[in-house]
């Protein structure tokens, strides 16, 4: 299927029509091609031999009610005890065969188990040992712990779903007529949830947020009113909310969101304010870079995206002005510009509903990654001051370590194998189950890579795979982080490649291109690098090892 569609397994012990309606009519990416399992038969439709299994799902939904899932729930409901451990032996029953149906898929998305607001069970005990709301939070809690064991199988977090419904996210004429559990809101809410993970998954999530300072970052204009007289925090409502959406900011910095800024000011004048007001919460090295000037801010998004080296479709644009906003959004389209709201008590709110910058798994390379670009511009700034390309390269003390994949780091490997776009040769999308899978393969070797300097450390920011078929080695995956792209590391895992083919007992390394519409500089790289290329395919005689640069020292 394309890369930005999917067909989806949809099961349920409900009647969830309204639920495929919207995810197969919803406009927003991805694409879902969905497979409806005839509802109420949850347990078969989950095995193999089911016939939904024949159209090929890539991902699934199973959505329950917990009701159905245990007749010890059902039997706590009508107001009888019941055992814990009964729970906890449905919960398990039915979390094996989600675990089993998960290897099966790219993943498996779950909604927890909620009730009607109308089931009250015990009332002011019924948080205690024996209430409804209690068995609830403890099947829950055990069916997130069955999928932290599970790479494939993710739990959504349903409670909120419908929230804007007011109460009336159950309704029981929808039930009694078509066995329909929940009223259209909750399904609304569900695929954009949904839509957010799968997009998670394909490593679409946003990357980077370009903000504007005034009344934006802080409330007032710096350049009439000096930092001194900022709205940021204090006791004033309109100070404690712009305060907050800092540190809303912040945390999606600590997720490896880049922060940039777009603003109309005096540079020294904002970066004063940045520097030195009290109140602020993001400081100068907590954005990756900027563009304080008073020139046109669609340039401006523009000029950071390239020195950053991502794509205008990773971009979230936030300015207060709706003017700047429909000039950025006019003139990059692929940029994503919300509409903002004019009370700065809503842009936490406002931040939130975005639902695109969710991530499978953190890594630490993601808690460093705006460490990582300031490191990265004080690299530049050093290139500036010398006189030639080879010399920066020579004076940046450039080490690359090689390590073979293990499940310590899988989660990260698979995090940029599915992120990388640009120097990316086949664009392979694995999860991690998978990657571990296909590198324990015979003749198979998958290698990351870590890289520093004397600036400090880009971490691990490569990836190489490989698998000998007769006397020739194929690389299956050679992948770089764009942030070390342009140092010559592309040559140092060449020349890692060739010298692990001829380990392997190859004759020739055979490296195949796959296009896609952002994998161009991987070509220009492998066009540029082999000698006599084949159209898309390129060959090394391993007799021979390609040329290591000098400047790189390279650790196994």
């Amino acid at each position: 299927m394309d890369v930005n569609s999917h067909r989806c397994l949809l099961v349920s012990d409900f009647n969830a029509g309204p639920l495929a309606g919207y995810l197969r009519n919803d406009a927003e990416s991805p694409v879902v091609e969905v497979v409806e399992a005839p509802y109420g038969a949850v347990e078969s439709a989950l095995l193999p031999e089911h016939a939904a299994w024949q159209q090929a799902p890539d991902c699934a939904v199973v959505w329950t009610r917990p009701q159905a899932v245990s007749a010890a729930f059902a039997t706590l409901c009508q107001g009888e005890q019941v055992e814990v451990q009964r729970l906890e032996e449905d919960v398990q029953r039915f979390a094996a065969l989600l675990a089993a149906a998960s290897r099966r898929l790219r993943a498996l998305l779950v909604p927890l188990w909620t009730v009607p607001a109308l089931v009250r069970g015990l009332g002011v005990g019924d948080l205690k040992q024996g209430g409804v709301a209690w068995a609830l939070l403890h099947m829950n809690a055990q069916l997130v712990r069955c999928a932290e064991e599970e790479p494939q199988l993710f739990a959504l977090e349903a409670q909120h779903w419908g929230a804007a419904a007011r109460g009336h996210a159950f309704d029981p004429k929808l039930w009694y007529m078509g066995k329909i559990a929940f009223a259209n809101p909750v399904f609304r809410d569900a695929v954009h949830e949904i839509k957010a993970a799968l997009r998670a998954l394909d490593g679409r999530s946003k990357k980077l947020v370009v903000l504007d300072l005034d009344e934006t970052l802080w409330g007032g204009i710096v350049g009439e009113v000096g930092w001194r007289g900022l709205r940021l925090g204090g006791h004033d409502h309109v100070g404690e909310a712009h305060a907050d959406f800092q540190r809303a900011l912040k945390a999606l910095a600590q997720r490896g969101v880049l922060l940039a800024l777009a603003s109309r000011n005096e540079e020294d004048v904002a970066l004063e304010a940045i520097d030195t007001h009290p109140e602020m919460v993001l400081r100068r090295d907590d954005f990756a870079a900027w563009r304080i000037h008073w020139g046109d801010k669609a340039e401006s998004v523009a000029a950071l995206v390239q020195e950053l080296n991502i794509g205008l479709q990773d971009v979230v644009f936030i300015d207060d002005s709706a003017a700047e906003r429909a000039r950025v959004r006019s003139a990059l389209p692929e940029v994503l510009v919300p509409e903002w709201p004019a009370d700065p008590t809503r842009y936490v709110e406002a931040l939130a509903a975005l639902r695109c910058f969710d991530t499978v798994s953190l890594s630490r390379e993601d808690s460093e990654r705006t460490q990582l670009y300031a490191v990265e511009r004080r690299r530049r700034q050093s290139q500036a001051k010398v006189s030639s390309l080879q010399q920066w390269l020579q004076s940046l003390e450039l080490q690359v370590d090689a390590v073979r994949l293990s499940a310590d780091h899988s989660g990260r490997a698979a995090q940029l194998l599915n992120k990388t776009n640009q120097m990316n040769l086949r664009t392979r999308r694995l999860g991690e189950a998978e990657l571990l899978e296909w590198a324990a393969g015979p003749g198979r070797e998958f290698w990351i890579f870590r890289v520093a300097d004397r600036f400090g450390e880009a971490g691990l920011t490569g990836l190489l795979g490989l698998e000998k078929e007769s006397e020739t080695v194929c690389v299956s995956d050679f992948v770089l982080s764009c942030r070390v792209m342009g140092r010559q590391v592309e040559e140092a895992i060449l020349h890692f490649a060739t010298q692990r083919g001829w380990q392997m007992g190859g004759q020739s390394l055979v490296a195949q291109y796959a296009a896609t519409e952002k994998n161009k500089p991987c070509l220009d790289l492998f066009a540029r690098l082999f000698p006599e290329p084949n159209g898309h395919s390129f060959g090394w005689d391993l007799a021979q090892l390609f040329p290591l640069p000098p400047h790189v020292q390279l650790q196994i």
